[in-house]
């Protein structure tokens, strides 16, 4: 197993991701990204993605839904890593870190705008970036996309209806 680069920024984020991926096969095309995180207090989670051609979760998303599990909420959590696992030229397995894609930026802008992720630049290098960071022009709804602002304006309209009956 080889990393292109060493050391890496968060070695621990990081071997958390190899060692939850060594448990898969490197045949397996259904789970071939493992995300991890860190909280402010330390507390570490570990998941994998869930592939389907129906959109199933990103490790990141997974990662996510781990540490509520586990009693951290994402405005709890400091830094996130995802890592993914490829054949070498020599068949050997290779891990590396990759970006987040938009959907999993946009759910972290939206659940907690300061986590730290670790990414690559455009050179290749691990860096750290702010979630907020990563999106040129990100959406942004007044209630963070969480749905419960449209939630409150529903439920006033429809205390609005049942007055005037």
């Amino acid at each position: 197993m080889t990393s292109p680069q060493t050391p890496h920024l968060d070695p621990e984020l990081f071997n958390l991701c190899v060692g939850a991926l060594t448990h898969i096969p490197a045949t397996d095309d259904n789970h071939t990204v493992a995300a991890a995180v860190r909280s402010h207090a330390g507390q570490t989670f570990v998941a994998l993605n869930v592939y389907h051609f129906t959109g199933g979760p990103c490790a990141e998303l997974a990662v996510l839904g781990t540490a509520a599990a586990g009693g951290v909420l994402a405005p709890d959590i400091a830094t996130i890593v995802a890592v993914c696992r490829r054949q070498g030229e020599k068949g050997e397995d290779v891990y590396r870190v990759i970006n987040p894609c938009g959907r999993c930026s946009q759910t972290m802008l939206d659940y907690n705008p300061e986590i730290g992720v670790v990414v690559l630049d455009e050179k290749g290098r691990e860096v750290r970036a702010r979630v907020g960071g990563l999106m040129v022009f990100p959406s942004v709804w007044e209630d963070g996309n969480t749905g419960r602002e449209e939630k409150r304006k529903a439920a006033l309209e429809e205390e609005g209806k049942g007055e005037g009956a």
